[in-house]
């Protein structure tokens, strides 16, 4: 299926960002409408219009939609820890259902909604789609809810298609989040194995991401789509640590700290701002915690046209093999 128009909600963020350079070239002609609170209206042109809007209140937007318009719902709290608990359910469960309520009114049949791992719970055990979902946290509790909503929005008519996608760790060019950390503390060898080299930690670079989202909005067929996003198999810290060093030509012997001393440093450090590495006891203890999931579906239906080298080296190259930024 191909489309005339597309909206996103979230669309300054950083996979939104990279979802428009995506359409841009894929769909020249199609109208872009990047909804987001953040958006500055004078960026506007003939093919992108930007407008502020506010997911956790009704939805207010101008242009034209219809059948031929594909939603990206992106609009999410999502940094954990980092914000109140009531944050996450607001934003994440009142912008779920006033996007669908937008939908509705505009007759839109195609939603493309990005959820999380965090459904899952933090466990060791692999998860498959067909694991039941255990969140332990405020924010995996209130994706797994708009995960419903999306639901019953699609289940409303037989013509309207959703597409569910619980990606890993997502990185690349302007992420400034795990893998950035990751990269300016290997870069300052402030880093070190926290605890264990074998934690495995699902992730998916944002290219391979946004390329696969946008083939589930343009794919006949299933009505609705449930996929696990990241590598299959996953990688362990001590691969993705490797690769990276090894795609931006870094030489570093990574030491390992055990936990108990590992949790006392991040005590101290959580004292002094973290150092400027967003260092803390809670985010530590994730870094010891694997995110097991299997990949394997999406393998099959929608194989990733980057390694995790591949991926590596082509962000290095975004940023003028100088950083990882």
């Amino acid at each position: 299926m191909k489309f005339d128009s597309f909206v996103i909600f979230g669309g300054c963020g950083f996979i939104g960002s990279h979802v428009v350079d995506l359409l841009r070239e894929k769909y020249p002609d199609a109208k872009i409408y990047i909804a987001d609170l953040l958006a500055d209206t004078a960026q506007s042109d003939g093919v992108i219009s930007y407008q502020r809007v506010d997911v956790r209140s009704p939805i207010e937007l101008q242009g034209d939609f219809g059948a031929n318009t594909l939603v990206f719902n992106f609009a999410a709290i999502h940094r954990t820890p980092g914000h109140p608990d009531y944050a996450y359910f607001e934003t994440n469960i009142r912008g779920a259902e006033n996007v669908c309520d937008f939908a509705r009114k505009h007759g839109i049949e195609n939603i493309v909604f990005t959820s999380s791992i965090a459904p899952y719970g933090a466990a060791e055990e692999l998860k498959t789609e067909e694991t039941l979902p255990t969140p332990n946290t405020p924010y995996g509790i209130s994706k797994l809810v708009a995960e419903k909503i999306h639901r019953e929005w699609a289940a409303e008519n037989a013509s309207r298609r959703l597409s569910i996608v619980r990606p890993g760790i997502v990185f690349g060019k302007g992420e400034n989040g795990n893998m950035t950390r990751l990269y300016k503390a290997l870069k300052k060898r402030k880093f070190a194995y926290a605890g264990r080299k074998d934690t495995i930690k699902a992730c998916i670079y944002v290219k391979d991401l946004v390329r696969v989202m946008l083939a589930m909005g343009e794919a006949e067929g299933e009505k609705t789509k449930l996929y696990n996003c990241c590598y299959y198999p996953s990688f362990t810290i001590e691969q993705i640590a490797n690769t990276m060093l090894k795609a931006t030509g870094m030489r570093r012997r990574i030491p390992f700290i055990p936990r108990k001393p590992m949790m006392a440093a991040a005590t101290l450090c959580g004292l002094f701002g973290g150092l400027g590495l967003g260092i803390c006891p809670a985010r530590v203890k994730k870094l010891m915690v694997s995110t097991n999931i299997d990949g394997q579906k999406l393998a099959k239906d929608y194989p990733l046209s980057y390694s995790l080298e591949d991926a590596f080296r082509d962000w290095f190259k975004d940023c003028g093999e100088e950083e990882l930024v």
